[in-house]
């Protein structure tokens, strides 16, 4: 049949209704963003169960709780400049079977030095998979609709953290801690079954490495069979680089460099709130004088905030997204100051917690979807991934300030205002970025036109 000249690949997605193969690879991804969120939640569960099996003091457990953090930091790093050069598929296959083999393997680990190591690995897997499933996603949405749907995808976290909290509180005195690591080991398994046998490579990337047109074809068939009316595909984006250039090249070329930093800066800071409220805030509102579940009931509002990121993404692709999340981010830090002024009300203390964990959650979430529109297809893989990765420091960080804070007897509403200084740091970063790099501004919310991103 006659086919129609060069099509362009995001147009062609553009004019597509997001249909059922859209919504079964992000079905994929946020499975994968909830296994996280289930690894985050459930070793904290674990670490009581080890302390009386393997007869160890509470200070051994921490190389266990932070091995995972340290992992996903490397894993993220590393897997963001080998996804630009050998392609989304390939790596988030092997990292979703890494991190299920490394878990897997942690259930039968036989003293506190293997479960360390299984559980650096198992992080590794992690923090590869993320922001290659974020990295996917993306290159499979329209422009007008890609931050909402990424945002949603990003609901996974705190879902698996509850359920991670759940079942590891229903398993653990019915099977034992080994139980959760089986579970969470066997379910990307499974996973790692379905993606070799469903997962295509993004199109975006078979474009920009010239792919035979029949290997593109088949990948948006899928979408629409309008597809087989092509007789070759292009794709044009506004890059302000040389197109040879690849994935870390292009992160750093002078054209990009400050946005780059600026997103790790705001990413970094948002873990240093996330990390100091969840690891500290039941102890310090229990020091506060609050009793003891009391203080455990209103800590466990702050991580329920993750649902407003839809919300959020749907702002993001009608207006200018750097100002909406720097927006979250500074009201984030008035919420976080208002928790350390409220612990003699808690009615007002619940308000701000809740308050707080809402907006961190929400602009914290929408960063992954601002640093895949930033990024053009050559250095997206390593721009999102060294986002992810270098802001997992951003979580040990916020552990040891807090620790550090209370060791110099910083009172309870000093310790909170000066975690507050992050959330403004945070914004001032954004509004550096949309300052460095103004024609960014409409990016994610880019209508279906000639260019491709």
């Amino acid at each position: 049949m006659s086919r129609l000249p060069a099509v362009n690949v995001q147009t062609f997605i553009n004019e597509q209704r997001f249909g059922a193969f859209q919504w079964l690879i992000f079905g994929m991804c946020f499975v994968i963003v909830l296994l996280d969120g289930f690894d985050t939640a459930s070793i904290g569960f674990i670490a009581p169960s080890l302390l009386g099996e393997w007869h160890i003091g509470k200070p051994a457990l921490a190389p266990v709780l932070s091995a995972a953090l340290f992992g996903l930091a490397c894993g993220a790093l590393v897997s963001g400049p080998l996804s630009d050069r050998l392609g989304r598929r390939k790596l988030l296959i092997a990292s979703v079977l890494l991190f299920g083999v490394a878990c897997l393997a942690s259930a039968f680990a036989s003293d506190l030095t293997q479960l360390t190591a299984l559980r650096f690995v198992t992080g590794i897997g992690l923090g590869a998979a993320m922001p290659n499933a974020v990295t996917m996603m993306s290159e499979y949405c329209a422009d007008q609709r890609r931050a909402t749907i990424i945002n949603l995808m990003f609901c996974g976290f705190p879902l698996g953290a509850a359920c991670g909290g759940f079942l590891a509180a229903w398993m653990i005195p019915q099977f034992g801690w080994r139980s959760v690591l089986l579970l969470g080991g066997a379910t990307p398994l499974l996973l790692t079954l379905l993606l070799l046998a469903t997962l295509p490579e993004s199109v975006r990337y078979m474009v920009a490495k010239q792919y035979p047109a029949e290997q593109i074809r088949a990948a948006l068939r899928r979408i629409s069979s309008r597809a087989d009316e092509a007789a070759s595909f292009t794709m044009t984006e506004e890059s302000a680089v040389d197109a040879s250039k690849r994935g870390a090249a292009v992160v750093l070329s002078r054209a990009y460099v400050v946005g780059s930093v600026m997103l790790w800066v705001a990413y970094f800071m948002g873990l240093v709130i996330f990390y100091a409220s969840i690891n500290w805030m039941p102890v310090l509102l229990k020091e506060a004088g609050l009793p003891g579940p009391r203080a455990a009931l209103i800590s466990a509002l702050f991580p329920l905030g993750g649902v407003g990121a839809v919300l959020c993404g749907i702002l993001m692709d009608r207006f200018n997204p750097n100002r909406i999340i720097a927006a979250c981010y500074a009201l984030t830090a008035v919420s976080v100051y208002l928790i350390g002024q409220a612990v003699g009300n808690v009615g007002l203390l619940m308000l701000a917690v809740f308050a707080a964990g809402v907006l961190m959650n929400t602009a914290q979430s929408s960063l992954p979807a601002l640093a895949a529109a930033f990024y053009p297809t050559q250095g997206r893989g390593t721009g999102v991934a060294w986002m992810l990765g270098i802001g997992r420091f951003g979580g040990i960080a916020g552990s040891f300030l807090v620790a550090e804070l209370a060791r110099r007897q910083f009172s309870f509403g000093g310790i909170f205002a000066v975690v507050a200084v992050a959330g403004l740091v945070a914004c001032v970063a954004l509004l550096v970025k949309q300052i460095a790099h103004p024609q960014r501004a409409t990016e994610v919310r880019a209508a279906a036109g000639s260019l491709g991103h």
